[in-house]
């Protein structure tokens, strides 16, 4: 099996829109295996259901397996890591966050805590996009938590809002750099 490229949306994203397509496309036109799946409900994400998903997209994970999430796709991911038991290539997290940031509708993600030791288990490689100017998720995420939970590289954006359509954020050549440089 080849390698593999999970990208998961954002709450109320589909596969179709903001930067996920040119990703896809550059990643195939390097031979890349891409999956983009339609989260469940995405107007109202429930950790469950969208852990169950990545599962049955994913099947059987291997270290040829990699992710890209974006916002609420990126702790979508976490959790999915902290339910499985082998390694797998590498994670992008773009805007992605842990705590709840103060919506309903993301709390269901966030009703434990995250299981950093079983993640680092599970995965070595992490890098982490962020914009300086995004409404949503502060810097704090990426230059903080997650380099020193995760060891990720860091990645800062200028002027990217929250990597949406909003900001004219239609290609996001970092992302693709870093699941290139994991497969090596």
């Amino acid at each position: 099996m080849g390698n593999r490229v999970f990208i998961i949306h954002c709450w109320g994203g589909k596969p179709n829109t903001r930067w996920y397509p040119w990703l896809k496309a550059e990643l195939r036109k390097r031979g890349f295996e891409v999956h983009v799946p339609a989260m469940p409900d995405t107007e109202h994400p429930e950790l469950n259901a969208w852990v169950k998903c990545l599962k049955d997209v994913v099947g059987t994970p291997n270290e040829n397996c990699y992710f890209v999430g974006h916002s609420v796709g990126c702790i979508t991911i976490l959790r999915y890591l902290e339910t499985i038991k082998v390694k797998v290539g590498g994670v992008v997290l773009v805007a992605g966050f842990t705590a709840d940031l103060g919506y309903d509708e993301l709390k269901s993600f966030f009703t434990r805590p995250i299981g950093w030791k079983k993640i680092n288990s599970t995965c070595k490689k992490f890098v982490v996009i962020n914009s300086d100017n995004d409404p949503y998720v502060s810097l704090h995420y990426g230059n903080e938590i997650f380099r020193d939970k995760l060891k990720a590289s860091v990645i800062i954006e200028h002027n990217k809002g929250h990597f949406s359509i909003d900001n004219n954020v239609t290609e996001l050549p970092s992302a693709l750099k870093a699941v290139l440089k994991f497969s090596r």
